[in-house]
This record gives C-alpha cells, sequence and structure tokens, in this order.
C-alpha cells in the first residue's frame, strides 16, 4: 500500500517564513480606505485629528507627493480623501505621519506626534465635494471611536500653525462637521460675555498660540466666521465665551472662573 505523500519538511519551513514575511510588510490599516503605504513616518500616539487641503489639482498627484516629497521636503499623511470620496490610508494610526510641521495647538508641540493628519484633494478655492465630507464624517466616526480621540479634537493645520498655513479654506464646511458631532463649534443660542471677560484669554484656551496675535485672529475667523480679518469683529467674544464654556464643561447659567492671563 502506497504512503501518503507528505511534504517536504524544508518546503513547509519555507511556505511557513513566507507567510510570516508577507504579514510583517503588510501593516495594520483601515478597512474602509485603500492602502498606498508611505515610508514617511515615525511612531507616535494621537490625541488631535489634523485637516489640511491638498492645494494639488488631483488626488493622483497628491498621492505622488505624499509618498515621495515636495519642493520642503519629505511630506505625508495618514490619510486623503479625494474628492469623488475615496479614502486612501498612507501611514498606519499606530505611527507618525510627516504632516503638521511646526507649532502648536494648546499645550501640544509635538503635533506629528499628537496627531492623525487627514488630507482632503482640493485646491484651495473650490468648494468641498459632498462626497469628500460624507466619506470625512465617516472616517472621523472611526477614528475618534476606535482610538479615542475626542470628539471636539478635530482642528485645522492653519488653526495649528497660523504663521505658516491657511488650509483648510474659508470654504470648508465646519458647520457640518459639527452639526454630525465633529470639531468645536458656538452654539446657536449664546450668551454674552460677562463685563471684563478676557477675549485672548479665550482664544488661547480654545488652542491658538497668541504670539501672532493677528495670526491666530485669521485663522480664528477662517474657521468660525468665514473670513481671514486680521482684527476683533462684533460677535467674537460671544463666539469665544461659548466655546470657553463648552470646553470647561459649564452648564447654562454657571459663572465663568476668572481666566488666566493672555501669554503673548
Amino acid at each position: 500500500m502506497p504512503l501518503p505523500y507528505r511534504r517536504p519538511l524544508h518546503s513547509c519551513a519555507v511556505a511557513l517564513i513566507l507567510a510570516l514575511s508577507a504579514c510583517a510588510t503588510a501593516p495594520p490599516h483601515n478597512p474602509l480606505a485603500q492602502w498606498h503605504g508611505s515610508p514617511n513616518y515615525n511612531e507616535r500616539g494621537a490625541q488631535l485629528i489634523v485637516l489640511h487641503h491638498t492645494q494639488m489639482e488631483s488626488a493622483e498627484r497628491a498621492l505622488l507627493t505624499l509618498q515621495t516629497r515636495n519642493s520642503q521636503g519629505r511630506v505625508s499623511a495618514h490619510y486623503l480623501i479625494g474628492a469623488d470620496g475615496r479614502i486612501y490610508q498612507l501611514v498606519a494610526d499606530t505611527m507618525r505621519a510627516w504632516h503638521a510641521g511646526a507649532g502648536s495647538w494648546g499645550e501640544i508641540s509635538d503635533l506629528n506626534s499628537a496627531s492623525i493628519g487627514i488630507e482632503l484633494d482640493n485646491d484651495g478655492s473650490e468648494p468641498f465635494e459632498q462626497a469628500q465630507i460624507d466619506s470625512l464624517l465617516r472616517l472621523l466616526e472611526d477614528l475618534t471611536r476606535r482610538l479615542g480621540i475626542p470628539r471636539h479634537a478635530i482642528v485645522a493645520h492653519g488653526d495649528l500653525a497660523p504663521t505658516r498655513k491657511t488650509d483648510p479654506s474659508v470654504l470648508f464646511p465646519w458647520q457640518r462637521l459639527a452639526e454630525a458631532g465633529f470639531g468645536l463649534w458656538p452654539r446657536a443660542t449664546r450668551t454674552e460675555p460677562p463685563a471684563g471677560f478676557d477675549a485672548w484669554a479665550a482664544l488661547r484656551l480654545v488652542g491658538y498660540d497668541l504670539r501672532d496675535p493677528g495670526a491666530a485672529l485669521a485663522a480664528f475667523h477662517r474657521r468660525f466666521r468665514g473670513n481671514e480679518a486680521r482684527e476683533w469683529q462684533p460677535g467674537d467674544a460671544a463666539i469665544l465665551f461659548d466655546l470657553q464654556r463648552q470646553l470647561m464643561q459649564l452648564p447654562d447659567g454657571a459663572p465663568v472662573p476668572p481666566a488666566a492671563p493672555p501669554l503673548r
């Protein structure tokens, strides 16, 4: 009676090694996205999600740049969302992508280590497509739930680096994100701030770096007022008072503690 065929031991070992190697070269990635791996990363943890626009003519051109370099050097992001809503992942969520650069948000200064970067295929002068925002909302829901990032901790690149960056543009629909539960946004019913309210201190509490006050105001207005004015505008104090109350999680009617002097 013929003996059953047995695969040679060495070929089984080779097959196992190859299988393990294949697993090692494919890091965990988000099933919502197509994997387009970029080598431009290192280890980090995430507390924020930073939104950008690519300011390029196409998602394909942006993918190439994010996988190679731009004129300033190597760059990357964790995700790119095309105008058609397609989600691409370039760097694993557990790794440190190179998207934010120099800047700060509150007490966070190593922004690449503390954030997930999402690029939106947009040239900076056109409205953001409905399909793109729908996909962004799906991705934000996934990231905040899975990584434990606070739902309000969604910020603009221009918020973090107001002297260098203006993305995403004034056309980005922050209110729509807020209606879906993401990002900080002033409530429709707002209370006028009390006498002596320090708007600069409130702006600092929200997270803005005040070393260039005009740039900080332009970034605040870009996000919350739809313009880039570098001077205070009517209504700004009421918005900041409401944002401050939300961040401090104060119930309606509760007094706001005296603010610390603004950092300049």
